[in-house]
């Protein structure tokens, strides 16, 4: 059994701290896997770079909203909650396509945006 991030998984997998399911250490799209595929949580485990694994908290991170760069990917907005740092990941080919769209819509649904403003946009 290989060991990452203090959970243990299948050879070649990791169990995450979300959903507890084992998650397998590539992803199509992405050289770091770095959050669930099924439930989009992390561990708060890398510093500066995309896997570095230099954090010292290893807190658990929500992922909060999805940002889309300038060529059109996506990233995931996770934050942490033990420290509260917030950090952008993109999203692996594998991500669960539900997961993100009801992240990307909650705005929309908490009712503080009136819908009129988003059609004069």
């Amino acid at each position: 059994m290989r060991r990452r991030n203090g959970r243990r998984g299948r050879a070649g997998s990791f169990r995450r701290a979300g959903c507890r399911l084992d998650v397998p250490l590539s992803a199509p799209g992405t050289a770091h896997r770095n959050h669930c595929p099924h439930c989009l949580t992390s561990l708060h485990v890398d510093d500066r770079i995309p896997g570095d694994r230099r954090a010292g908290c290893g807190g658990r991170m929500a992922a909060v909203s999805v940002t889309a760069r300038r060529d059109g990917e996506w990233m995931i907005i996770h934050e942490c909650l033990a420290c509260g740092r917030l950090s952008a990941n993109r999203i692996a080919g594998d991500d669960n396509a539900l997961a993100l769209i009801r992240i990307a819509v909650r705005p929309l649904a908490d009712g503080r945006l009136p819908l009129s403003v988003l059609a004069e946009l």
